[in-house]
This record gives C-alpha cells, structure tokens and sequence, in this order.
C-alpha cells in the first residue's frame, strides 16, 4: 500500500516504516505529525485518486529529527567588471518515519474504473481529389480552392462561376484572371467518373474556356 501526500508544498510517494525528508517543519523531534492532502492512495491494487484530496485520507509520521543538507556553493561573476561573490547555502530539512496510511472515509475503487473510456474512432474524412485535373486549373488555382475548403470535384460541381472567382481572387490577384465557367461542369462529369466524356470535352476547350 502506498499513497502521493503533499509535505510542506511538495508531493511525495511514500509507504509505511518508509524514511522521508521533507522541508523543515514546525514540530520538535519525537511528535507525531498527519498530513491530510493525500491525492492518491493504492491498496493492493485498488486505486482512489481525489479530487483534489481524499475526503477522510490521512498519512501519519513521526519526527525523527531535524538536519541540513550539503553544502551548495553560489558563485557570481560579472566579466571585466572585477565582480565576484561566492555564498554557501544549506538547506533545513526533516526526517520522517511513515507509520501509517490512514483511508478511512475514502470509497476506494477498482484501478479498473480509474481508467477513462478509450476514444471513439473518428470517422476519416474524405480523399481530397486532384483538382488540377480540371481543364483550367493549375496548382496555384488548386491550391486556393482547396484552402477555401474545395477540395473535392462534388463540392466544385456545386459551386457556381461567380463563387469560384470570388475564391480566386481573394486568395491572390494573380488568379483574378481565370475564367472558371466550365470548372464546376467539368467537377459534376469528374465526380461521377466519366473520365472518357470529360477528356472528349476538354479537348474542345481552350484553357477551361469553350472556344
């Protein structure tokens, strides 16, 4: 059994009869201390995590004794300033003995039930086509349609030739010249696979344009 408790603003994972040191605390040596922030207990498998504490949960220590850390050396220097300061810091720490880890008034659950619910599929969306494939257009035309989120020979059949300009010529005023009028005629032939009548009819065309 084990629990996550938060001591004096730092989280630890501790375990009975296990050795902690903590940030000084306020407590002579030989006290027994509770923390109640316990965010996470695990017993035998069996997982409460709260939300943020467990109502009721506490972790129990007693202090073993008060001691500083090693010895940190901080060193400063500005170059060609004759600036340097060394200072020497030890921190104040506590040791800790775990005694117990109290759940009591906590529902715990089966790790089971922790773990979310894996995430419904999404749907693919659909294959963009190969506008270019338009009598017409080029890669910078399809480049635009596609950015307005044309992308599909179904959706430039339904658009009309005023739409398509718009598109163009707010995407760039090099495309503002093409004339799209056949594009949407030619997307309804594509989309619905008459490849051989689509290819008879833009053979007559002269850049998209009917001649």
């Amino acid at each position: 059994m084990y629990a996550i408790v938060e001591i004096a603003g730092q989280q630890f994972k501790v375990s009975k009869d296990q050795k902690v040191y903590v940030h000084r605390l306020q407590a002579n040596e030989g006290e027994k201390v509770a923390f109640g922030k316990v965010l996470l207990i695990d017993n035998n498998g069996a997982i409460t995590v709260g939300a943020p504490a467990i109502d009721g949960a506490s972790v129990e220590a007693k202090v073993v004794k008060h001691v500083k850390g090693d010895k940190v050396l901080v060193f400063k220097k500005k170059r060609r300033k004759g600036y340097k300061v060394k200072n020497g810091h030890r921190q104040c720490f506590t040791e800790l003995t775990i005694e117990s880890i109290v759940a009591s008034g906590a529902s715990v659950a089966p790790k089971a039930k922790a773990e979310k619910a894996p995430a419904k599929a999404e749907k693919p969306a659909a294959k963009a086509d190969d506008l270019k494939k338009i009598e017409g257009i080029g890669p910078k035309a399809a480049e635009a349609l596609t950015a307005a989120g044309v992308d599909t020979f179904a959706k430039l059949s339904k658009k009309t030739a005023e739409e398509i300009k718009t598109i163009l010529t707010n995407a760039s005023s090099t495309l503002a010249h093409l004339e799209p009028q056949t594009w949407a005629a030619q997307a309804k032939l594509a989309a619905e696979g008459k490849w051989e009548e689509l290819k008879k009819w833009q053979d007559e065309l002269n850049g998209g344009i009917e001649k």
